[in-house]
């Protein structure tokens, strides 16, 4: 027979599990370097590079060409930097451990408030198109059910009356409402603003906001266009209302 005049007393059994293993640990360090590309080299939480910066390499610079005029992106050496000067200290000497906000958290953007710097453009959908739009220029959309939030009072944590609610802002790939967008009264600032709808508790005569109190509204981060909202913006406006959880009170 050919295989055995072949291959003789060679164990074809054997050679196949080998490549197998070498196969797999192969495909694991693969895995492991591309999930590198972003967050590495490592720091500690001064912002000083990490001396332990585990088992694997920092993976070779790749460029992914983006869609829709959004350029190239290299990364690993091509991230965006992270924030410094951070409003922080530390409450121990050793790494680990829970650091001090050192100046106005919610203004600051720290703690609970920290928001990540992305980049200060639009989401796009599949077509180049802002994904997150107000509902009011979307004539598509409507409410199908439940209660429309148009027109309500806004309730702060204190129950006082910041605002009224004059638009929903959704996201048209995911068919979701993604904020819910108010006007202030002069008591409490100018201008609107945006809620995150899941910081909102949209009820029969009102929509609740139990984060803020009233006289944080006013510091509620502003949007720089009426028509759509950056990802920068949007870490913004929903780090502030998560801060305002533990430091609005």
């Amino acid at each position: 027979m050919v295989g055995v005049n072949f291959f003789g007393n060679f164990d074809l059994a054997s050679l196949s599990i080998w490549l197998f293993w070498l196969f797999f640990a192969g495909l694991v360090y693969y895995l492991q370097t591309e999930n590198m590309r972003e967050g590495y080299p490592l720091q500690d939480e001064d912002g000083n590079q990490a001396s332990n910066q585990g088992a694997f390499p920092v993976p070779k610079d790749k460029t992914f060409i983006r869609p829709h005029g959004q350029g190239n992106l290299t990364v690993p050496s091509g991230q965006r930097p992270d924030r410094a000067d951070l409003a922080l200290e530390r409450s121990v000497a050793h790494e680990g451990f829970p650091h001090i906000p050192t100046g106005d958290p919610m203004a600051d953007g720290v703690g609970p408030a920290s928001w990540a710097n992305r980049e200060d453009r639009p989401e796009l959908d599949g077509h180049g198109h802002a994904k997150i739009t107000p509902m009011a220029g979307n004539p598509d959309f409507f409410v199908s059910a439940g209660r429309d939030p148009r027109g309500l009072p806004v309730l702060s944590r204190d129950d006082q009356v910041v605002g009224h609610v004059t638009d929903m802002w959704i996201d048209g790939p995911e068919h979701m409402v993604r904020y819910v967008e108010f006007e202030l009264e002069p008591e409490h600032g100018q201008g609107k603003r945006l809620v995150p709808i899941g910081m909102a508790r949209v009820k029969e005569k009102w929509v609740q906001v139990r984060s803020l109190r009233s006289e944080h509204f006013n510091g509620v981060p502003r949007i720089g266009s009426d028509k759509q909202i950056t990802k920068l913006e949007e870490e913004k406006v929903s780090a502030y209302y998560g801060g305002g959880t533990l430091y609005s009170r």
